[in-house]
């Protein structure tokens, strides 16, 4: 059973940075696609961003494109984004997914394992 642990989240101002990260266990193996997605109080869920397997070629929602980065570290099993100039439209819950795939999708119908989440606000 594969599962993920968010952690890094939590209260930034404006224009600053936080890295999330995303600890993946119980794959059986290294060929595995993951999204980052959001959802802000009273709005629908969003990809911010993917990585997948193989060349670990990454996509970025508009919305974050140039100020988050996603990368992978495969020997830690450990998918982080990176986020800076935080604005308070950043404000939600970020949830990382895998899919058992080796490229990634914004939708997120096609992953099957999610975290449980972890709130970054965005905030003076």
């Amino acid at each position: 059973q594969v599962q993920l642990v968010e952690s890094g989240g939590g209260l930034v101002q404006p224009g600053g940075s936080v890295r999330l990260s995303c600890a993946i266990s119980g794959a059986t193996s290294d060929f595995y696609a993951v999204g980052w997605f959001r959802q802000a109080e009273g709005k629908e869920r969003e990809g911010v961003s993917c990585i997948s397997s193989g060349d670990d070629s990454t996509r970025y929602a508009d919305s974050v494109q140039g100020r988050f980065t996603i990368s992978r570290d495969s020997a830690k099993k450990t998918v982080y984004l990176q986020m800076n100039s935080l604005k308070p439209d950043d404000t939600a819950v970020y949830v990382c997914a895998v899919r058992l795939y080796f490229d990634c999708t914004w939708s997120s119908y096609e992953y099957g394992y999610w975290g449980q989440g972890t709130q970054v606000t965005v905030s003076s």
